[in-house]
């Protein structure tokens, strides 16, 4: 406005994460249950991320140094009933807030406790802030940076009156000025740019590092991400190993323990043992204390066994079955079909019939499919708003987890599960400790062959990418011929972007190379249209399964 150089721009933002998921603002009403609903009964953390950017004029070229640096403050929820969540996303307030709340109004009567800078919640961190700022005025000799306190921010016209000596930090955190390291370990220099959300994005060139003896190095830039690739496969078959002998089970129920404890619990060598644990602390999947190893939170809620949303499930299903069959990628990508004769000694004509073919591989599938369906229940059945439903069928329900969360949130509605005969026989494994909703009924059948349950909303659930165009036809044809003038069709699925390159875990899952694909939403969209499905509405719901809905 003034066309001068500004002294300082200060740029922040703010979001909330739970269960390693980030929230950002809610979209819609129903996006806004969605993130409180996972909030509601959890402690989550809320970090705020803050770029100052100090700006000099020099030969009339603009020159900037930037401080960047984050404040986490961790929020416990009370649980909360429906009535509560629903009428606080009525009063509007969730709509513009990350994690859909703000703890400055009426948000607050949701919070049980806050650790942490409060100020950081309502999403500005100012202590943290106002430090920061006391450094850039007069940063504190090196040699008494750990022992330097401000009391107040020193008054001071403008930061270009600085020396080059009195701008340098040896804050090792938290990095200031024009160079900074990237991810990959190089040291980046140049110029500030804003982009469309108001980060700020450095560009310039590559200049080098100084190792620990002041010597200049050129190294050439580590290409982490490949090498993360590279070593994937370890940490994948180290998180496999220690489900299948149940150590985070172990730890959960007894830890901490030292390595030579839980070797003689599972029946393992001490030193085999104590390796895979460290690998997996080093993972992040356990914690190493002086008392011995335990369970992160994350692990308890998703690796053993009873966790409230166990993959374990899941684990074993990839360490017994997905394993082997990637490991035969090679002939599989060479003759385009699935390796089970390579991988298992057989050969399936139909899919399911692999997993049904003994007790034990059907039980264990079906404890896989449980862990996705109870994990993504919840957000695929609030991804639309379903209340006008009375009846649903979902169709290849297993064992019958999203059923089961459908009538939680929608207590009119009852829901038949129908699938196999042989799945069906198996389903009572799964119920709910404590549930036996006389919402939700399980009826055999195979839904290419025989009739299917009258319902005002049909159901397809991690079932068309399975099928080739034939099947789909006939499956497509069968639901939309059952239809009534205002049933619907709620399908959840991967959603591939329109490149059909994202989600990556979408575009890996087609290497089993079923007969089937992956899809994007305009595919989808299509696809339905062309059986006479309406309105074709599409969620991406943040979650493993994103959602589908339309009309007839």
């Amino acid at each position: 406005k003034h066309l001068r150089t500004p002294d300082v721009v200060i740029g922040a933002d703010t979001i909330v994460t739970v269960d390693e998921q980030i929230l950002e603002k809610p979209v819609d009403k129903q996006d806004a249950y969605r993130m409180l609903s996972r909030l509601s009964g959890k402690e989550h953390s809320v970090f705020t991320g803050v770029a100052i950017i100090h700006c000099s004029s020099k030969d009339n070229q603009l020159e900037t140094e930037i401080t960047d640096f984050y404040e986490e403050t961790k929020v416990k929820f009370s649980d909360l009933s429906e009535e509560l969540l629903w009428e606080y996303i009525h009063s509007g307030e969730p709509m513009d807030k990350a994690g859909g709340y703000g703890i400055q109004a009426l948000g607050g009567m949701l919070v049980e406790y806050v650790h942490g800078d409060f100020l950081n919640v309502v999403g500005f961190p100012l202590n943290h802030f106002c430090k920061k700022l006391a450094e850039l005025y007069y940063p504190p000799p090196k040699h008494n940076l750990q022992h330097k306190k401000y009391d107040s921010i020193p008054s001071v016209d403008t930061f270009e009156n600085l020396s080059d000596g009195e701008s340098e930090s040896s804050n090792f955190t938290e990095h200031k000025g024009a160079s900074k390291l990237d991810s990959s370990g190089m040291c980046s220099s140049g110029a500030i740019s804003n982009s469309e959300n108001g980060s700020s994005v450095r560009t310039g060139s590559m200049v080098p590092l100084e190792n620990q003896n002041g010597m200049s190095e050129s190294a050439a830039k580590l290409p982490s991400k490949i090498l993360e690739l590279m070593d994937g496969f370890r940490a994948s078959k180290a998180l496999f190993v220690a489900s299948k002998l149940k150590m985070f089970d172990l730890l959960k129920d007894k830890g901490p323990l030292r390595a030579v404890d839980i070797a003689s619990y599972v029946g393992t060598s001490v030193c085999g043992t104590e390796r895979l644990l460290d690998a997996c602390a080093g993972l992040g999947l356990l914690e190493k204390i002086p008392q011995g190893y335990s369970n992160t939170d994350s692990t308890n809620i998703y690796l053993t066994s009873d966790g409230e949303y166990s993959l374990h499930g899941y684990i074993i299903h990839s360490n017994d079955h997905l394993w082997p069959l990637f490991s035969n990628l090679e002939s599989a990508v060479k003759e385009g079909s699935r390796q089970n004769h390579q991988a298992f000694g057989r050969k399936a004509d139909d899919l399911f019939k692999d997993y049904y073919h003994s007790q034990e591989v059907k039980q264990r599938f079906m404890a896989a499919m449980h862990s996705i369906a109870h994990l993504t229940a919840k957000d695929v059945a609030t991804a639309f708003d379903l209340s006008r439903f009375k009846s649903a069928c979902d169709l290849g329900g297993c064992t019958g987890a999203l059923a089961h969360e459908l009538v939680q949130i929608y207590p009119n509605l009852k829901v038949t599960v129908f699938d196999l005969p042989e799945v069906i026989a198996n389903a009572s494994y799964f119920q709910p400790l404590g549930q036996h909703s006389a919402s939700v009924t399980f009826v055999s059948g195979d839904f290419f062959k025989d009739d299917l349950p009258e319902a005002d909303l049909y159901i397809l659930s991690r079932v068309l990418h399975d099928w080739p165009d034939e099947k789909i036809h006939m499956l497509l044809s069968k639901i939309s011929a059952v239809c009534k003038p205002g049933s619907a069709l709620l399908v959840a699925e991967i959603m591939l972007d329109e490149q059909k390159t994202h989600p990556p875990r979408a575009v890996l899952q087609s290497l089993s190379m079923t007969e089937g694909k992956q899809r994007s939403g305009s595919e989808y969209k299509q696809l339905l249209e062309k059986y006479g499905f309406t309105n074709v509405q599409i969620k991406i719901t943040g979650n493993l399964l994103d959602a589908v809905l339309c009309f007839k």
